[in-house]
């Protein structure tokens, strides 16, 4: 039996992790795997060859893709010429690797099966991209190595702020529309705003945030660090929002434009990377194994019509999970090639409550008078998500009147899921 690996899209760190652990195990299993280069571009040019156990040693700690990848989809090349190429390589499985062009890809071969019986193979993917906007997983391999190529960078750019004194930094993150990069490197580098696509921002919230900056280097901070999305606004780019601030903070601060580009993929994956990647390409194996066996006939093909046989491998809420490629399509915005629902979402306003936005507190006050302020005492219970947790906790606290919404993302940061809310005291103060 042979089983092809193909990688599309950008490159990632983790993916060699994957081809190694898939091929070793696939092996183990009896396979034999071959490797597609140059991902399905190569395989129509016929640009495949089997690997041997000995042929990944050492990947698992090389970033980018030693197969190579290209972002090309079956339908571009001619989803015929695909279908004669997996009968004359007999593939009875194909694992894919790769984004958001990996996942249009598997769509295409499983909506071709109707015409091209030779894609009607079992077929899974493995998600990694540094954007982390692939649907039916929290987490794609690369995203992790990303993340701290990003804040690794941040790092250095504050202490250049600091030693220059009242400057500010616009930077500038990659990823497309989805935010991911932009938010997770703003609170790990402690950032005072992060503007991305999946949160319209207006010019009014880019004065406000100005004020911010004004107020917080007045106060003896003397630096700040906006982030910038690729695709957060089509108007307000990162070269806008660079002279906005300059203009605005004359006498108080300068500011400076950084765009990071492609030092973001990474050199080395991290070990989560490493790790994530090995795991993937085991539940990867042992799923193929499971189909090809269930579905092998007399004469030693594989055949699986339809599209229960085509799986994408996600990790969310720390399990990892098998989600039907074709059901995943009601849950994308192919359009801006988005999940629909980003659980990341909900960890924005700790990024301003960080950064002491005095913006986030007004907006929360009571819009009932505007001669006084609403104080509520609230509490919140939350359950673990996890073993290793204490199974409950509650959290007390007094603030104004809206505050209890940021207090729950706190709790879904900490790792439990909110199951009750409520005030018990209210006061009005003049």
């Amino acid at each position: 039996m042979r089983i092809g690996i193909v990688n599309v899209g950008a490159p990632a760190c983790g993916i060699n992790a994957v081809i190694r652990g898939f091929t070793r195990l696939g092996i183990t299993k009896g396979y034999k795997i071959i490797g597609i280069h140059e991902g399905f571009s190569g395989l129509v040019k016929g640009d495949a060859s089997e690997i041997q156990w000995s042929d990944v040693r050492g990947w698992v700690g090389i970033g980018g893709s030693m197969l190579g990848t290209r972002r090309d989809t079956p339908n571009s090349l001619g989803i015929e010429k695909v279908a004669a190429r997996f009968k004359e390589f007999k593939l009875s499985g194909l694992l894919i690797i790769g984004g958001f062009e990996a996942y249009d890809c598997l769509i295409e071969l499983v909506e071709g099966r109707e015409k091209y019986p030779e894609l009607c193979i079992p077929m899974a993917m493995v998600p990694a991209t540094i954007s982390n906007n692939v649907p039916g997983t929290d987490f794609s391999l690369g995203c992790d190595t990303a993340l701290n190529e990003i804040t690794s960078v941040l790092d250095k750019i504050k202490q250049s702020a600091l030693g220059t004194k009242r400057r500010v930094f616009v930077v500038e993150t990659m990823g497309g529309y989805c935010g991911y990069l932009a938010t997770m490197s703003a609170l790990a580098g402690g950032a005072d705003a992060a503007y991305i696509f999946e949160e319209p921002f207006t010019i009014d919230d880019l004065r406000e945030d100005v004020v911010h900056l004004r107020a917080k280097i007045d106060d003896n901070v003397k630096r700040g660090l906006i982030l910038r999305a690729e695709y957060a606004n089509k108007y307000y780019t990162s070269e806008f929002i660079h002279q906005l601030y300059a203009q605005e903070g004359q006498g108080i601060f300068d500011c400076r434009c950084n765009v990071l580009g492609h030092m973001q993929q990474g050199d080395r994956p991290s070990p989560f990377d490493r790790s994530l990647g090995t795991k993937f390409a085991s539940k990867a194996i042992d799923w193929l194994d499971e189909q090809i066996n269930a579905n092998i006939r007399s004469d030693f093909t594989v055949y699986t019509p339809g599209h229960l046989c085509c799986t994408l491998i996600g990790i969310v809420r720390r399990q990892t999970t098998y989600s039907n490629i074709m059901e995943l399509r009601e849950h994308t915005d192919f359009v801006h090639r988005l999940p629909k629902d980003e659980w990341w979402i909900s960890l924005r306003p700790l990024m301003r409550i960080m950064a002491k936005h005095d913006s986030l507190y007004e907006s929360e006050m009571s819009p009932c008078s505007s001669s006084s302020i609403m104080i509520v005492q609230y509490i919140v219970v939350g359950r673990s998500r996890q073993e290793t947790l204490d199974p409950n906790f509650v959290l007390l606290g007094t603030c104004h009147q809206g505050v209890p919404l940021i207090l729950r993302e706190l709790v879904i940061a900490a790792g439990f899921d909110p199951i009750y809310c409520s005030t018990f005291k209210k006061q009005r103060f003049p």
